[in-house]
């Protein structure tokens, strides 16, 4: 730490460049990875339009047939490349997070040290977590209402591949960071700016704003498809009340342990 602490600001240049050099190498070779194995690939990315996709299973729904058609004679090939490199970025994740919190840590104190490794590990389990969510309930919903909704019989349904893989990217990544309210609310109650007496003051100006931010970014109009939105995100705020009310208390606590130890006794 000591001679990390010494390094001149060209020198820690250097050392960024060397983060960012391993990150781009350990992210390209499991894109690599990912690329060889297309069947296997897109057999988990095309899953959720096929009516025996394990959440129709459970839900119970009627069978249907969505197609995908090809426009673009380098789209495919395009989209290959695309997904096995995002494939390869969230297999690499884990590294590439050590890596940055490794060029990150001695800059920090060992208190913040401490936070920041939480924070990250919290933040990267949440955000994980949104996309699964995602993908399992939400972008199945989607697809199934958008891919067989038909304003006559007589107009029938061929969606683009680029739609589908943009949508599932698009809503992958909106729900990943919705995921995070709870790391975000806990990151702002541990500086003191969010208290859980405002929270609970604001609850239902919360859950209009949630209704909206749902409409928003769920591209059906039915409202069962909102309320399976909704319910999500609603429950993530519920949840940042309690982990913020814990954190403030924890935060008193430590306040208070510090006053007595500072007033003088009686003695």
């Amino acid at each position: 730490m000591a001679e990390e602490a010494e390094l001149t600001f060209w020198e820690h240049l250097d050392v960024l460049r060397g983060v960012i050099i391993r990150i781009l190498v350990v992210g390209v070779l499991f894109g690599i990875v990912a690329f060889c194995f297309k069947d296997q690939l897109f057999d988990i990315v095309l899953a959720p339009k096929n009516s025996n996709f394990i959440s129709y299973r459970l839900m119970g729904v009627e069978p249907f047939d969505i197609k995908l058609v090809n426009i673009g004679i380098t789209e495919q090939f395009m989209i290959h490349m695309k997904t096995a490199l995002g494939f390869g970025v969230l297999g690499a994740s884990p590294y590439i997070l050590y890596q940055l919190y490794q060029f990150i840590a001695p800059a920090l104190y060992k208190r913040e040290r401490h936070y920041a490794l939480k924070i990250v590990m919290c933040g990267y389990i949440m955000f994980l977590v949104g996309v699964l969510v995602n993908y399992f309930i939400i972008f199945p919903l989607t697809v199934r209402f958008l891919g067989t909704y038909s304003v006559s019989p007589e107009v029938g349904n061929l969606l683009s591949l680029q739609s589908y893989m943009d949508t599932l990217l698009m809503m992958s990544i909106v729900f990943g960071v919705v995921f995070e309210i709870p790391v975000i609310s806990w990151l702002l109650a541990i500086f003191g700016v969010l208290k859980a007496e405002w929270m609970r003051k604001f609850r239902k100006q919360a859950f209009v704003a949630i209704l909206i931010i749902a409409a928003v970014i769920t591209p059906t109009s039915d409202i069962f498809t909102l309320s399976v939105v909704t319910l999500p995100i609603w429950l993530l705020w519920e949840a940042s009340i309690l982990i913020v009310a814990m954190t403030n208390k924890a935060d008193r606590k430590k306040l208070e342990a510090e006053t007595d130890e500072l007033e003088p006794s009686a003695d």
